[in-house]
């Protein structure tokens, strides 16, 4: 790959190939506007976890300062040189690290409780937190991706931000459609792409785009879409989003859709003030509906290269498929009996929702469960912990959807505290208090379990979840 190292000091070099596409499709004007974009440090968000506390809330309490961003009503840009990585409101949940136009696709989806959304492409799982804020607990989220390594992060994410109503399942689009069948009020494609909207934020976008060129990726778009229109309801909606300026990936592949799936409709996305711009029918085949998507650019607002597009599947009535629903049931009668003993003693109120031993381990969802014979899962619902030897030991996700109010023993701690340092670090505490499990908090959100015994907290944040440094 024949790379160009760009000038005015920028250190950056970029495909010679993309630079010639860039200039082609932009004019010359915009084209010298957009490189420069290149010499300018990358833009760095925050989306609060509104499953967790407020937006006004988190403002009060934020240890940085916090701009908004003008289209996620709870994401605001941070300035660079600030880690919120390493303080203690991270490892509490309360907001999720994000790149601020990836913020986009999870505002236009709009997801409300009670709804079944699909994110097909989840991991990360950025997009998916911001999914079930807005869901609120209420409704299935089904959160998948295909690759293996990738799922430990997504369900990392999930658990760390609270979320109690996710399934994550690890497949083939092609395979959950056999499943699905016109199951979702909502899918959300943020579908592989060649990442060239990601070239200033990742190098190693750029290293890999000899590997995904747009017409290997425009394939692979196509055969997920195909997979999409299977599992949406009649009048549900599909968000569609990349992070690559490439027309083929983007207004291409929305306008081969259209002409392949006639039942549906391309919204308007409302463009804002703040740069964003409509697509650009005149890139592929003139269609004027496709101005309604939203084009992000570097050089017009503070975010990174991406794409949106909102359709609507008509509501004419399916024929075919129905996912078969389940109830989630304990094994034996006796099953649950250590669970319950557990929530009478040690919290302030009741678990609702359908419980489901796997073996050793309990879950819940808030709803019946689809029939998943067949799919592979990385992680059923709310994973609340195991039932081993006539006893309950509850799990760190857990305590991370809880309040405090919800817990009869807390410890807390302040977040700027060395015992919380100490904490996070998986070390002992010497602290006196009632014997039994604790909730320990950070200025009040929850952060983990410990055990008290005499003037001994025992450690029981998770051995993986450790700080190091």
């Amino acid at each position: 790959m024949a790379l160009t190292k760009l000038n005015w000091g920028c250190k950056m070099k970029l495909p010679e190939e993309f630079l010639k596409n860039m200039r082609r499709l932009l004019g010359e004007s915009e084209y010298k506007e957009f490189l420069k974009s290149y010499a300018e440090d990358r833009i760095y968000g925050i989306r609060v976890n509104t499953l967790k506390i407020g937006v006004d809330e988190f403002r009060e309490i934020s240890p940085f300062g916090l701009e908004p961003i003008p289209w996620a009503e709870d994401g605001f840009y941070y300035e660079k040189g600030v880690n919120p990585g390493r303080h203690p409101y991270y490892h509490a949940g309360l907001y999720y690290i994000q790149e601020p136009s990836a913020m986009l696709p999870g505002a236009v989806i709009d997801a409300q409780p009670g709804e079944n959304i699909l994110d097909l492409c989840a991991a990360p799982g950025g997009k998916t937190v911001q999914i079930a804020a807005g869901m609120q607990g209420k409704g299935l989220l089904v959160a998948n991706d295909i690759s293996s390594n990738r799922i430990k992060a997504l369900v990392k994410n999930i658990e760390l931000c609270g979320i109690t109503n996710a399934i994550v399942t690890n497949e083939k689009p092609d395979r959950l459609a056999q499943r699905f069948e016109g199951f979702f009020d909502k899918i959300l494609v943020d579908a592989p792409c060649s990442g060239e909207g990601m070239f200033r934020k990742d190098q190693g976008a750029v290293k890999s785009w000899d590997d995904f060129k747009n017409d290997r990726c425009y394939a692979m778009q196509k055969d997920i879409l195909d997979s999409v229109d299977v599992m949406l309801k009649p009048g549900g909606h599909l968000v569609y989003s990349t992070c690559t300026f490439s027309p083929m990936e983007n207004e291409g592949a929305i306008s081969n859709f259209l002409d392949m799936h006639k039942n549906y409709t391309l919204l308007d996305i409302p463009k804002m003030s703040c740069g964003m711009q409509p697509g650009r029918p005149e890139w592929w085949n003139n269609n004027p509906a496709l101005s309604g998507t939203a084009r992000m650019w570097p050089h017009r607002l503070r975010g990174e290269g991406h794409f949106v597009a909102l359709l609507k599947k008509d509501s004419s009535v399916m024929e075919g498929g129905k996912v078969y629903l389940k109830a989630c049931v304990a094994e034996t009668s006796g099953a649950l009996e250590p669970f319950y003993k557990f929530v009478n003693e040690n919290l302030n109120r009741d678990i609702d929702g359908y419980l489901c031993m796997k073996g050793t381990n309990l879950y819940c969802l808030p709803i019946k469960h689809p029939e998943l014979h067949g799919v592979k899962v990385s992680k059923f619902g709310w994973y609340l912990g195991r039932v081993t030897k006539g006893r309950f030991e509850p799990s760190h996700s857990f305590i991370l959807a809880l309040e405090a109010k919800d817990i009869k023993n807390v410890v807390n701690f302040c977040s700027g505290k060395m015992e919380l340092l100490k904490y996070l670090k998986g070390e002992t505490l010497l602290i006196e208090g009632n014997k039994g499990y604790a909730g320990v908090l950070v200025d009040g959100y929850t952060l983990g379990w410990a055990k008290q015994s005499g003037d001994m907290l025992k450690n029981l944040y998770p051995k993986g979840w450790r700080k190091m440094g």
